[in-house]
Formats: structure tokens, C-alpha cells, sequence
């Protein structure tokens, strides 16, 4: 795993100090910065926005740390480390990964930042959700807007700058007004293909292929010689 970047804020000098010392002898975590005062942390964070982990003073002048924590991104994570136990509960309002009560010495720090770590580290591991793939499109058509899924095309045919798309179980096609080379773009490339300057055909509606020609239901479609050579590669790809 990468270095965890981090930015201390705290209006005490010798605090300060003492957690910069504490973050440069921990492996894992990287210093991007340390300021004196929320605002600071504001004007650092508008340069750097790649910042994981911040170590906030909760009592500082103008913005306090709790305020401040609330302006950061979801992604950012806060440990807070004040001389006021009181501010505990507040601090776990907002989410902070763990407290630190001053005084505290570099063992309490490193179980705080190892607790940092562990986050990180499992929001990694954790697979993101599979982007769910769009099933359907609108078009207008007639003064409407016509819901199409990509399941029910069987080809679509381009006529200048009308296109159009023949469904399923459908007797007339659907007729708007779009280029052929706008809506060979937006159809998924895994089930359509261009196969003519003037056809696109869905690859699970091909029933046979006759010399130059697809056959989908009762249509012959020609195939242009410059598109033969990838319709014949997924073809290929397909047969046993």
C-alpha cells in the first residue's frame, strides 16, 4: 500500500512539533503539510487536494477542528487530538477515526495511525460494485419520446439524418431523427456492430450468414467489404 498522506493542524507550536516528529518516524505515513490554523488547512487543502488523514487540534482560532473536519470530502479521514475530553463525543459525530488526549507519547500516536492505516487499507480491498450497464435509450419520435432496450433491437438502418430501428416483435420501425454515427457511439461496441455505411446490426440477432449478406428474421443485410473483416473476427471468435 502507498504512504498515507497527512496534514497536522494546531495552534500550538510545541504540539505541533511534537506531532510532525511523531508522523516522519511512522513508515506508513507521508507529512504533506502542517499549519498553524484551520484557515491555513483551508488554503493547504485548495493546493493539495490528495490528502487521506488529517491530525486536528479541535480548540483553534476563527474555525475550530470540528468545523473544519465537516468541510472535508467523505474520502478524507480526521484524528483528533485535543486537551479537552469533553469534545470526544463530538468528535465521533463526525466521523473521526480515533481521539488522542493531550498529553500523549508516540505509542498512543502509532495506535491511532495504525488504526488509520487499517482503513485504508480495507477500503482498498473492498471491490468496487460492477458499474451497472445502461439496458435502454430514448429517442423522439413522433412528438414522443420512445423508450428502446437494447435488447429488443434487431438492426438499424441509417437514411441520411433520420436512422431507423427495427425491434422485435415490432411490424414498423421507430423513425428519428439522429445520425448513424451518433448512435453507433452510444450503443454498446460488446453488442452491436456496424457492418455497412448504411446497417448496424445486434450480434445476437444474426441467424445466418449468406455469402455477403447477415439474415435477421426475413432481412438481407449486406456487408460492405471494408466491415467484413471484423464481423468475420467476432464470427470466428464465436464457432466451435
Amino acid at each position: 500500500m502507498r504512504k498515507i498522506t497527512c496534514l497536522i493542524a494546531d495552534d500550538e507550536p510545541m504540539a505541533l512539533n511534537l506531532i510532525e516528529s511523531y508522523v516522519l518516524k511512522t513508515p506508513f505515513l507521508e507529512l504533506k503539510a502542517k499549519c498553524s490554523s484551520a484557515i491555513e488547512a483551508m488554503q493547504k487543502l485548495e493546493d493539495d487536494k490528495n490528502i487521506d488523514l488529517f491530525f486536528l487540534d479541535i480548540q483553534m482560532p476563527d474555525l475550530t477542528g470540528l468545523e473544519f473536519s465537516k468541510l472535508l470530502s467523505p474520502e478524507s479521514k480526521v484524528i483528533f487530538t485535543t486537551a479537552f475530553d469533553q469534545y470526544a463525543i463530538d468528535g465521533y459525530k463526525v466521523n473521526a477515526l480515533d481521539y488522542l488526549l493531550k498529553p500523549f507519547d508516540y505509542t498512543e500516536f502509532l495506535n491511532a495511525a495504525t488504526k488509520a492505516r487499517n482503513y485504508f487499507e480495507h477500503q482498498q480491498a473492498v471491490p468496487e460494485k460492477p458499474e451497472k450497464k445502461q439496458e435502454f435509450f430514448f429517442v423522439k419520435s413522433e412528438y414522443k419520446q420512445i423508450k428502446i432496450n437494447f435488447s429488443e433491437i434487431l438492426f438499424i438502418e441509417g437514411l441520411k439524418d433520420y436512422v431507423k430501428i427495427f425491434l422485435k416483435d415490432q411490424p414498423k420501425p421507430i423513425l428519428t431523427l439522429m445520425s448513424l454515427k451518433k448512435l453507433e457511439e452510444e450503443l454498446p461496441s460488446e453488442n452491436f456492430m456496424r457492418i455497412h455505411r448504411s446497417y448496424i446490426i445486434a450480434l445476437d440477432k444474426i441467424e445466418a450468414i449468406e455469402r455477403n449478406h447477415i439474415v435477421i428474421g426475413d432481412q438481407q443485410i449486406a456487408i460492405a467489404p471494408n466491415y467484413k473483416d471484423s464481423l468475420m473476427e467476432y464470427i470466428n471468435g464465436k464457432s466451435f
